[in-house]
């Protein structure tokens, strides 16, 4: 998000305001909230966000949702900005609409399995009353869903807007598997297992070293966690990597593993190869440089092995499926040109 932010702090209409929930708040990630301020930006409004297991999942969200409308209200906001399907970006869209304000989605209209994602995506739609789908086909989507055409603008993916020159040293040598995985049930024994047979086929590659990086709050993750945590100097593991220190991982990296979106949308800016585990991305549009396998060691074994290539890593042509730069400025035009009246606020069905 970071190219629209600034977009929206440069335009001469518009005044951003922040509020960070969710993982930003979570010292078992970083506490990143500390990370938005040191880079300048002005929080304007916390909202706390403890993550539990699956049924407390909905409570907080609930919480969240009571917690952004009550900020929303203190800041006066105009215009709700929340992007994909996480739930706290379904907090803010049902806090934003039942509160009278306008929402406006990023990436609605994309397929994505997850644990509740594609769902969550979807109702956000909903809710919206602007659209930014990063691709046709999901706008088709947004279109099949009753929205009216006049509201759906497709800009593209602000994340992969400059990300070449975003990405800074990875500061690691050598042919290095960078491992990022996310939960994909809210079994916490079973995402350690999991977590443990993609390490093991990777270590089975032999690649000079291997960086990980934590998974989010999605119910499961403490499974992923333990597994990280026992492990015994082999491996490099962050809870939080700042974005361009990431991408530069992501550019480097002989090929990212696991089931992060960073996989779908920035890694094919730089050609990595990717090996998309299990069901967590499924449906996803992607580039050419995505294999997708399920959470089995002789399917696992098989993809890593060819992109491997006998130690002489493939690389893929720096082509992408989302697009290229300009989406963040293109979301903060139409913003800054759009009306708020009862047309834009009322929605029916387009059918």
């Amino acid at each position: 998000m970071k190219s629209t932010l600034l977009a929206l702090v440069d335009h001469p209409q518009l005044q951003l305001q922040i509020i960070v929930t969710g993982m930003h708040l979570s010292a078992k990630h970083g506490r990143t909230v500390q990370s938005i301020r040191d880079e300048g930006w002005t929080v304007d409004a916390t909202v706390p966000w403890v993550a539990v297991g699956e049924s407390q999942n909905a409570v907080q969200t609930g919480r969240a949702m009571g917690g952004i409308a009550a900020a929303m209200d203190r800041l006066n906001t105009d215009i709700v900005l929340v992007v994909g399907d996480r739930v706290e970006a379904f907090a803010a869209a049902a806090a934003g609409h039942v509160g009278g304000r306008i929402v406006a989605h990023i990436h609605g209209g994309d397929r994505a399995l997850g644990q509740v994602d594609d769902s969550l995506r979807h109702a956000i739609t909903k809710l919206a009353h602007l659209h930014f789908p990063a691709t046709v086909a999901s706008k088709q989507r947004i279109l099949k869903l009753g929205e009216d055409a006049w509201r759906v603008h497709r800009v593209g993916s602000p994340g992969i807007d400059g990300i070449a020159g975003q990405a800074g040293p990875s500061e690691m040598a050598g042919r290095f598997a960078l491992v990022v995985l996310h939960p994909t049930d809210t079994d916490e024994a079973a995402e350690q297992r999991r977590a443990g047979l993609l390490l093991k086929c990777v270590r089975r590659i032999g690649f000079d070293r291997i960086v990980i990086v934590y998974p989010n709050n999605d119910p499961g993750y403490a499974g992923i966690i333990r597994c990280w945590e026992s492990l015994a100097g082999d491996a490099i593991v962050f809870r939080d990597v700042p974005r361009p220190r990431f991408l530069g991982l992501v550019r480097d990296a002989a090929m990212l593993i696991g089931n992060s979106s960073s996989g779908i949308i920035e890694a094919a800016s730089f050609g990595t190869p990717v090996v998309d585990v299990g069901p967590r991305q499924m449906g996803r549009e992607h580039s050419d440089n995505l294999v997708h396998v399920s959470f089995s060691k002789n399917e696992i074994d098989r993809a890593l092995r060819k992109i491997w290539n006998g130690g002489k890593p493939l690389r893929f042509p720096k082509r992408n499926a989302y697009g290229g730069d300009g989406a963040g400025r293109r979301i903060t035009e139409i913003l800054a040109k759009v009306k708020i009246d009862v047309k834009l606020r009322r929605k029916l069905i387009a059918y």
